[in-house]
């Protein structure tokens, strides 16, 4: 495991999960729901914004390393996972959108570990879509944390919104992933009987 830059910022990234966690189990005595909400929303920003950073260091510094690849969306998807989980618990998201989102992370990766074994790696590389499907995934969670208007803007509402159209996304990008690695799936089912 090399220790340089964007590793140490991908493992930050998991040692904030249960901070991360941590703000919604502290007592309103403590922290009040406004500190709650500004608190859980930085730190989810934090995060989300140290994952674009180890990934532009790894290149600009050339420290990209096998471990780097592994861990890096990893702790992506820990922590929107937490997020989710954490939503969930508030009431403000639906357990079916939770699982949705956490079931085809999931399922993506054990197909990418799956066709890395039959050397087709690249077939299922990071498309466009799942660029956006995180994307459209990392500002409705930072919406639904906030929770409080910003800018005369219904962050609830708009959250909302946006965590169904990422639930409309993430399965509309698993099937595009799914439909790419079928021809290798049946090629190999065939060379196997």
């Amino acid at each position: 495991m090399p220790l340089n830059i964007p590793n140490l910022l991908t493992w930050f990234r998991i040692l904030m999960i249960p901070v991360f966690v941590a703000v919604f189990y502290v007592s309103d005595e403590t922290l009040s729901l406004h500190q709650k909400h500004l608190l859980s929303t930085s730190l989810f920003v934090l995060a989300a914004l140290s994952d674009w950073l180890d990934g532009y260091l790894a290149r600009a510094l050339n420290q990209g390393s096998a471990f780097g690849a592994f861990l890096d969306p990893v702790a992506d998807k820990l922590m929107v996972a937490a997020a989710l989980i954490v939503l969930v618990r508030l009431g403000l998201v639906d357990v079916f959108i939770a699982f949705i989102i956490i079931g085809r992370e999931i399922t993506i990766s054990a197909l990418r570990e799956w066709m890395a074994q039959l050397g087709s790696s690249k077939s299922v590389a990071v498309s466009m879509l799942g660029k956006f499907k995180t994307a459209f995934q990392m500002i409705a969670i930072t919406f639904l944390l906030y929770q409080e208007p910003l800018f005369g803007i219904s962050t609830l509402k708009w959250g909302t919104m946006l965590i169904y159209l990422a639930a409309i996304l993430t399965l509309w990008s698993m099937v595009y992933y799914m439909m790419l690695a079928m021809p290798q799936i049946l090629e190999k089912s065939r060379n196997q009987n």
